[in-house]
């Protein structure tokens, strides 16, 4: 079985959870990019009316944008004209050069051979390059990460909703604080979600088109009259017909393409993926105090050994998958942009990696998704933790007193509560013992561990 003899987890266990991440991130997709940004740069130079470049018939243009879309027989004869040769070439052993002599052959067979010389024309192979992984990325955040990010966003704001009058018990340092809701919990997590995500809609990733170093060197040999960083934003413009996520040129270059629009992308992605991880982590903690309880799946294991289990895996799993994602983000985010003078080819291995990052946001996001829908607030079980804490009152007490000009309000709050325990007996007794009128007396008197949440409803419903 190919499950079985997979040595990545993304293509074995957790094949089927990709979903339209393999569409866009395959190696015939890659291929697809390579070819459109082929064809996309020939239909450009049909625009800059060059000399000696007869105008591209109707007919040709229509066979020139068909073919990106890339059958399984174009897939074998690519792969073919570069290990093996093919049409009378020996192989090329060279993958971009395969890409121009697979356009170039079915031009010719189609009786359009005028413009078979003009393939490539005056490009190096990062700039195709530069093009398709920037395609590929788009399209991957765009069809693949983004969706699922909104969906896990969309979740959170729903629960936030649901629970937002739902009180429990606050901790800061890990010791109890003051009484919150868990809707608003949950909306802490939604409202930094949704800052990320629309910062992360108006990234744009880079390419590059300018030859040999990106100084336009052969270009403007052939035609000096010709602005040629503007024929490659032409390029760009057509390359992002449809797109949500925007290529653009980089306005200077060496060899390759800068990509620092691409350390950009991935550490938005990477902030994005923290807000996550402290979501798995406070939701297992929930979990593990039995303020948050699981509902069991049937037939589902918890344990080899303790039937009774039933443990919060798909939070365990996004937060480890969450965790290997950031690293290869970070690691991507300081590569790429580095090269050695004008290029070295160590980029190359490491840009085949973007999809295995990001492979495991997704399944992470799954998870994640998973993990919340199977999930419910055990509101009793946060009221016998609230009540059991009434010192949490501590605070709006010292405050309503200092607003009504008791003096060492803070102090007095302190000798009482810490390090002892209190009840609400004791409370009560000591805003008796002051001199206060009777108004402000009623109203600290009123106040109550379920009552004392300030905003939090408003905050957890959306509104401020």
């Amino acid at each position: 079985m190919e499950y079985q003899t997979a040595l990545s987890p993304l293509d074995g266990r957790y094949r089927h959870q990709l979903g339209t991440l393999q569409e866009t991130c395959s190696p015939a997709a890659f291929a697809r990019a390579r070819v459109r940004a082929e064809v996309v740069w020939l239909l450009t130079l049909d625009k800059l009316h060059l000399p000696g470049f007869a105008p591209i018939a109707v007919k040709e243009k229509q066979l020139l944008e068909r073919l990106p879309q890339l059958n399984e027989t174009d897939l074998d004869l690519l792969e073919k004209i570069e290990w093996q040769g093919a049409n009378g070439r020996s192989a090329t052993h060279h993958d971009v050069k395969a890409v121009e002599y697979f356009i170039a052959d079915k031009l010719a067979q189609h009786g359009f051979s005028s413009h078979t010389s003009w393939v490539h024309f005056a490009l190096t192979s990062e700039d195709i390059n530069s093009a398709a992984y920037a395609q590929v990325l788009s399209a991957a955040l765009e069809k693949a990460v983004l969706p699922l990010l909104e969906e896990v966003r969309r979740a959170l704001a729903c629960r936030a909703r649901k629970y937002a009058r739902r009180v429990m018990l606050a901790r800061t340092h890990g010791q109890p604080a003051v009484p919150t809701t868990f809707g608003r919990e949950l909306r802490v997590f939604e409202s930094r979600l949704a800052r990320q995500l629309a910062q992360f809609k108006k990234q744009q990733i880079s390419c590059k088109a300018g030859g040999a170093i990106g100084a336009y060197n052969a270009h403007v040999a052939a035609f000096a009259a010709v602005d040629w960083p503007r024929a490659a934003r032409m390029w760009a413009a057509q390359l992002n017909k449809g797109r949500k996520i925007k290529l653009f040129v980089s306005p200077v270059s060496t060899q390759i393409d800068n990509r620092d629009s691409y350390a950009e992308t991935f550490d938005a992605l990477r902030r994005i993926h923290v807000i996550l991880l402290g979501l798995c982590q406070d939701m297992w903690r929930y979990i593990s105090a039995g303020l948050v309880t699981q509902r069991s799946v049937a037939g589902e294991v918890g344990s080899s050994t303790m039937p009774q289990k039933i443990n919060p895996i798909d939070f365990e799993n996004a937060e480890g998958n969450l965790g290997l994602a950031n690293a290869l983000l970070s690691f991507l985010s300081e590569k790429l942009p580095l090269s050695r003078l004008q290029r070295d080819l160590s980029d190359s291995t490491v840009l085949r990696n973007i999809p295995v990052a990001l492979g495991h946001g997704v399944v992470a996001y799954r998870s994640l998704l998973k993990g919340l829908e199977k999930t419910d607030f055990d509101a009793r079980a946060a009221w016998v933790e609230l009540a059991a804490h009434p010192e949490v009152l501590a605070e709006g007490y010292q405050t309503m007193l200092r607003a009504a000009g008791v003096k060492n309000a803070y102090e007095q709050l302190k000798a009482l509560t810490r390090g002892h325990e209190v009840t609400e007996e004791d409370l009560r007794h000591f805003v008796n013992t002051l001199h206060l009128d009777k108004n402000t007396k009623q109203r600290i008197l009123s106040l109550t561990v379920d009552s004392y949440i300030g905003l939090a409803a408003e905050q957890a419903g959306g509104k401020k």
